[in-house]
């Protein structure tokens, strides 16, 4: 073997080796890899199809339209449309693929074939408020990201539809929504929130009306600041909808001087002052006007009406004509958009109980930017995967349904664990398929209120799939863990050794972690352990796989702010703490806003998944039903912060992540409409509208 090494000279040869102080190669972190599932609040219950009505010629002497027309598949969830004749062509959004695109509809029926998916940039997973004008494409998307983080990713794009040419229309830094286009199709107006940093708002995003022409985006100019949701009537007058200072969202109007230019001029040079339209009393908002004449159409919220509806408001006698509550009394109806000729008026809502007889999926899966991560939205909250991946436990909801569930993971069968009492965030065991952990008591209460730590024990031989019942109660055994006078205990997480559990418990006044024994917690002579000792808040631990740290999100940082909260980790033993920056963030003014919670990792522990306000708002969030926090969505880091990606873009919360290493889950076999519960349309108006009342 004329190149073996004799063995005469192996210890020479390494000698030389030694000497050389070659580096050992770096330590390689995996790509990202495995099963993502989240919930989204109230989304799986939208349930949204357009529809259009036609008007009556003469609303004084004829009121109630014509009956609806559903324009769209009954199945998926679709809204926000733009029609590019009277009612029988029209461009919406819809989420039939896992993400929200923008499709083509040639025939008002909703069984008139397909829609074509219309082309968008590539890589993009969010597409908004489509407006189709002398076959180009205008939309809002958020596939490039900003330098600098706590800002929008969306901006304004141009698709020529023939040539297939892509134009971005928002200069870089800057951020757009909600594009409307003149009659003529000159000029184009924006909701902009500029280049300065989102300062953490979305009650009333406080953006401005920009207008410019799609020939020359870069000069833009400022028309009036604090708008949103602009709306052409021919090319003189923009409707747009704000908060005004008696508190009443109400719609405003803009008249354009006579030969108005697009230079790039700010509003203090433009003699222009906003009228307020619509009156005090009643909340307008998402307006659409008519061309060539002075009603507009606008969502509403009456004092007394729990429902969002349709009306059309003439601006000059002052008069609203109701629409959709004729049709639809008690439906939520949202964010109208009107023919060419305003002779037919569309908008979305939920489709109705009777007509559809499917049921809501217990997952529903999401297009994800990273090919090796599978993502699975549930329709619940606070998943938790067996060790094996085959089963996910999870909570329907924290109120009438405050039940603990398990389902199959491709969502095929379901049983009950708990019901008859609230419980929130669930581990399951790493080491025992019959074990699984969670808080007993109410959620988002004081540091007094009594939650506790509780072990569930049930046989899993009893997960089969005999029986059709999607909610068979199986038999469990419930020891809690923690003692009763301790007030709130919550979010446990579990060791992987099973031995052990880190939970957040208000016990000394200030909400910090602590550890018990899993089997006995903290009774029977089982003693706790204090992790975290501080006057902040410590809480959502999470307990990585190989066993060597505990994530957690804390306000230790800035303790008198109870809503700002970013990662840290410790070792179980209390060493080692230190606070996670996003790479290239740390030091700068803005790193102390970051919203980092429900924190959990990788099954190498080298990432970690969590939900985060770093994207800013991606849509206006008076234009969706009700959304706590509509700047959370899902990213992931490593430990030392870099390789940030984000995961989701919508208007929605997005939250309550579970990550198990299982990326097999055949998308295909999932049981999509077999198992899970009835659509029934159930979902909040904003809180902070409401409130107004």
């Amino acid at each position: 073997m004329p190149y073996a090494i004799s063995h005469r000279f192996f210890p020479l040869c390494t000698q030389i080796l030694s000497s050389l102080r070659i580096p050992k190669p770096p330590i390689m972190i995996m790509d990202p890899h495995g099963t993502i599932v989240f919930s989204t609040v109230g989304r799986s219950h939208y349930g949204f199809d357009i529809f259009s009505v036609q008007l009556p010629s003469s609303f004084e002497q004829d009121r109630r339209p014509a009956s609806e027309h559903r324009l769209t598949d009954g199945v998926s969830i679709n809204f926000n449309g733009h029609f590019l004749d009277e009612g029988d062509t029209f461009v919406f959004v819809s989420e039939r693929s896992g993400s929200p695109r923008i499709y083509l509809q040639e025939n008002r029926s909703a069984s008139a074939g397909k829609p074509q998916q219309l082309l968008s940039p590539s890589g993009t997973l969010f597409h908004d408020r489509p407006v189709v004008r002398d076959g180009r494409l205008l939309y809002i998307s958020a596939h490039e990201p900003p330098k600098e983080v706590f800002k929008s990713w969306s901006a304004l794009y141009s698709t020529h539809l023939g040539l297939k040419e892509i134009t971005r229309l928002t200069p870089y830094g800057a951020v757009d929504f909600s594009p409307s286009v003149s009659q003529s199709g000159e000029f184009i107006a924006v909701a902009s929130y500029g280049s300065r940093p989102w300062a953490g708002e979305f009650r009333d995003l406080q953006t401005d009306i920009v207008v410019f022409r799609e020939s020359d985006p870069a000069s833009r100019t400022l028309l009036c600041k604090h708008g949103g949701w602009p709306t052409w009537s021919g090319d003189s007058t923009i409707y747009f909808h704000r908060q005004a200072d008696d508190g009443w969202w109400s719609i405003f109007r803009i008249d354009l001087p006579e030969n108005f230019t697009c230079s790039g001029d700010s509003a203090s040079k433009i003699p222009i002052s906003p009228l307020r339209v619509t009156p005090p009393g009643v909340h307008c908002f998402t307006p659409a006007a008519m061309h060539n004449c002075s009603r507009i159409a606008t969502a509403t919220r009456r004092r007394g009406n729990n429902y969002r509806h349709i009306e059309i408001f003439d601006v000059e006698s002052q008069k609203f004509y109701p629409v959709t509550e004729l049709l639809n009394p008690n439906i939520h109806h949202y964010n109208p958009f009107l023919s060419p000729g305003s002779t037919v008026l569309g908008y979305h809502r939920f489709r109705g109980e009777s007509l559809q007889e499917d049921i809501i999926p217990h997952l529903d899966p999401v297009r994800s930017p990273v090919n090796a991560l599978r993502m699975l939205r549930l329709n619940g909250s606070f998943p938790s995967f067996s060790s094996s991946g085959d089963f996910i436990a999870f909570n329907p909801s924290f109120d009438s349904d405050s039940r603990l569930k398990i389902i199959k993971s491709d969502g095929s069968k379901g049983w009950t664990l708990i019901k008859d009492r609230t419980a929130f965030c669930n581990a399951w065991s790493p080491t025992e398929n019959g074990v699984i952990f969670t808080s007993i008591g109410p959620i988002f209460e004081s540091v007094k209120a009594t939650v506790q730590i509780a072990r569930l024990t049930f046989d899993p031989s009893n997960l089969t799939d005999d029986g059709d019942d999607d909610s068979d109660e199986i038999p469990v055994e419930i020891k809690v863990l923690t003692k009763e006078t301790t007030g709130n205990n919550a979010f446990p997480s579990c060791s992987p050794d099973g031995k052990h559990i880190v939970f957040r418990s208000g016990r000394s006044g200030h909400k910090n972690l602590y550890i018990i024994d899993s089997l006995n917690g903290e009774l029977d002579g089982g003693g706790i352990r204090q992790l975290t000792d501080g006057a902040w808040i410590d809480t959502m631990p999470s307990w990585s796989p190989d066993g060597k740290l505990i994530a957690f999100s804390s306000n230790r940082h800035n303790p008198g702010n109870a809503d700002c909260f970013s990662i840290y980790v410790v070792r179980p033993d209390g060493t080692g703490l230190r606070r996670i920056h996003v790479a290239g963030a740390e030091g700068s003014e803005e790193v102390n806003r970051e919203r980092l919670n429900h924190v959990c990792f990788s099954s190498d522990s080298e990432w970690v998944l969590f939900t985060a306000n770093l994207g800013g708002v991606t849509a206006e969030p008076v234009s969706i039903p009700n959304q706590f926090q509509p700047y959370g969505d899902l990213y992931m880091m490593r430990l030392d912060g870099t390789g940030l990606q984000r995961l989701t873009w919508n208007g929605y919360e997005n939250g309550t992540p579970a990550w198990h290493p299982k990326a097999e889950v055949d998308l295909a076999r999932l049981s999509l409409g077999k198992s899970g519960e009835k659509l029934r349309g159930k979902f909040d108006e904003p809180l902070w509208i409401n409130s107004d009342f």
